[in-house]
């Protein structure tokens, strides 16, 4: 095969609080569990059941690191996108261990909060840049984060209709071909 892809997407709630750890040069490292359920009804009793899956999340990033840190909390809903790694290493008594984790890292890494918590405003951060008219072509082409735009207080049009005003200026222009 030409190529490959190493993408997970996940949305659930974290298990415990994040525990965000330095590197000896200072950069942080946060660590998470994310839970994701399935829910089904069985054939045979008509009893529902419920099968959960527990994730290990570890982000790199530091601007999302940051958003961890000061927002996300046990039982915070969160939409991930990460790339599976698997680490090996050999404990006390010599035995060799593995551990999957999705990691979050550079442009590969996005984390959306879902819930409506109070200080959460639906924030998204990725590694990349991710808002519509942040310029460049969208694809990963920004080096940090963004925060989302928020409206201006008071003054004529509200910002949604104010945007829309922008975006009709850039449909008049002619089209150079």
């Amino acid at each position: 095969m030409a190529g490959s892809v190493n993408k997970v997407i996940l949305v659930g709630n974290v298990g415990k609080d994040p525990e965000i750890r330095r590197t000896q040069d200072g950069r942080p490292i946060a660590n998470l569990s994310l839970a994701t359920s399935e829910t089904w009804r069985d054939k045979n009793t008509g009893e529902k059941k419920e099968k959960t899956e527990w994730h290990r999340v570890v982000i790199f990033s530091e601007p999302l690191c940051k958003v961890v840190e000061q927002y996300v909390k046990k039982g915070s809903k969160l939409y991930i996108e990460g790339a599976l790694q698997t680490r090996k290493w050999t404990d006390q008594s010599g035995v060799e261990k593995y551990s999957t984790e999705v990691v979050l890292q550079g442009f590969n890494g996005s984390l959306t909060m879902l819930d409506g918590r109070p200080g959460a405003g639906g924030m998204q951060e990725s590694g990349g840049q991710s808002d519509y008219d942040a310029g460049g072509s969208g694809f990963g082409s920004g080096g940090g984060y963004s925060e989302p735009k928020r409206a201006a207080k008071g003054g004529g049009s509200s910002g949604a209709s104010g945007a829309k005003a922008g975006f009709d200026k850039q449909l008049d222009d002619e089209i150079p071909f």
